[in-house]
């Protein structure tokens, strides 16, 4: 598992977007399989974009650190067995 960790967030549920879309084409090139956010609008976003291709199932997990939260999300690809 190839997860990248960062600790930005976001005010806006659109900067959160664009944010996850660069982090999506990561996913998509295969450099990274997971990424870990305290910002749950980013963890959001980065889901709903993973979800909207066939090629991965995608997962989450909401983790308690200390007095805060991190979220999770991840990808495992889907193997056509034809």
């Amino acid at each position: 598992m190839r997860w990248k960790t960062e600790d930005i967030t976001f005010k806006t549920l659109r900067e959160s977007e664009v944010w996850a879309d660069s982090i999506a084409n990561e996913i998509y090139g295969e450099t990274i399989n997971g990424y870990i956010t305290p910002d749950y609008k980013i963890a959001y976003a980065l889901a709903f974009f993973l979800a909207s291709t066939s090629h991965f199932i995608v997962h989450t997990e909401k983790e308690a650190i200390k007095e805060s939260f991190i979220y999770k999300v991840w990808v495992t690809v889907v193997t056509n067995n034809e």
